[in-house]
């Protein structure tokens, strides 16, 4: 039978719309899913899953979603219900939440792709400044209009881009493209071929004669402890490229050399933006007279509303009631969401609020680069 899901646009549009789903994506797709859907005659949307079911719609074609990108939800049920609350109460759609939410390394973004025309000839000599982009599409038949305008050097180019179309000298398409990369680092291990005792102590004496590469082979079994007192370990320690140059002081033309000889093999591992906080925490600060008594005061509120306002001058010793109070909150099993009035706060708080809470604290804001809000995104699922 076939399914169907409605979905969220990144658009101000006051409904959902239905699409069709593949049958080879039929029993992935989850609510919370991205997926990329056609909307209008050439424009391609990231859009989110609100709904799957098999009711087709009648009143107008079904068009079919193009692509699944998502393997698991990326947003949650509890997340749904926040941006239905939003919409109704800031009287807007859904789209519009959607839009302000998600960061855009999430969203794939419709760019206009130019595509050289090999079958094209002119029978008059083309104006100058089309046949320079002519020229750019020869050597390079499909690239985007934004890559066009730098390499060409001309400013608004779409004039331009527009004449070479109507004579069709070119094609024009909508192309996807990602935004957000994943940071990865360069790792060494030992090949196959090496990882095996006799094999080592063999290269030992074939690397007699190389004093440099045999001393940076023997920083990295220093580094990765891949040789224990049972002999060959089946998961030692990962070792990055950049530590091991480094503590063994070597070349990269030594360390090239080794992985022309197969002894070493490199890989990508994709690594986190966010670092977790390695420090020990120390305990809370016991409140003064004066602190306690707005802390119990404040402890009472709250039993019987759900708001509470803590008067107090600057440095009057507001942030270590705040910091019993969350602890208290967390011990419940609780969340703690702390807001500041703005950034310029941000590095003096959180500092305070890591000596006492660690890597449970997870800090957002306004000066992140993209990459960085999409792993806080995905962190946040987990």
């Amino acid at each position: 039978m076939k399914k169907f899901v409605d979905v969220i646009l990144p658009l101000p549009l006051p409904r959902c719309f239905t699409y069709s789903l593949p049958e080879e994506w039929a029993d992935e797709v989850q609510m919370g899913c991205r997926v990329v859907v056609p909307f209008g005659r050439k424009k391609y949307y990231t859009a989110i899953v609100r709904n799957v079911h098999y009711c087709e719609p009648t009143d107008y074609e079904v068009k079919e979603v193009s692509t699944l990108l998502d393997a698991r939800p990326i947003l949650l049920p509890e997340q749904f219900k926040f941006w239905e609350w939003l919409a109704d109460y800031y009287l807007c759609t859904q789209g519009d939440v959607y839009k302000a939410a998600l960061p855009s390394g999430l969203k794939l973004e419709s760019e206009t792709m130019v595509e050289y025309n090999p079958d094209f000839e002119s029978e008059v000599r083309l104006p100058e400044r089309e046949q320079k982009i002519l020229d750019l599409l020869s050597a390079e038949p499909e690239q985007c209009v934004t890559k066009l305008e730098k390499d060409s050097g001309f400013k608004n180019i779409l004039p331009v881009i527009k004449s070479l179309l109507d004579k069709e000298a070119i094609f024009v398409k909508e192309e996807l493209r990602r935004t957000y990369k994943p940071k990865t680092e360069t790792r060494v291990r030992l090949t196959d071929e090496m990882r095996n005792e006799k094999r080592l102590q063999e290269l030992f004496d074939e690397l007699a004669r190389a004093p440099k590469q045999l001393d940076l082979l023997m920083k990295y079994i220093e580094l990765s402890s891949i040789l224990g007192g049972d002999g060959l370990k089946s998961f030692p320690k990962e070792v990055t490229k950049k530590e091991l140059l480094l503590r063994a002081s070597a070349s990269p033309a030594v360390f090239n050399g080794l992985v022309d000889k197969h002894i070493f093999e490199v890989y990508q591992q994709e690594i986190g933006r966010l670092y977790a906080v390695v420090r020990d925490t120390l305990p809370i600060n016991p409140l003064n007279e004066h602190q306690q008594a707005a802390h119990d005061e404040i402890v009472q509120c709250f039993q019987s509303k759900n708001v509470c306002l803590l008067h107090g001058v600057t440095a009057s010793g507001k942030t270590e009631i705040y910091i019993h109070l969350i602890e208290e909150a967390i011990r419940q099993g609780k969340q703690v969401l702390y807001l500041l009035p703005e950034i310029a706060l941000t590095t003096q708080i959180t500092e305070r609020l890591q000596r006492v809470f660690g890597d449970r604290l997870g800090i957002y804001h306004s000066k992140f680069p993209d990459a960085e809000r999409v792993e806080i995104w995905q962190k946040q699922l987990t």
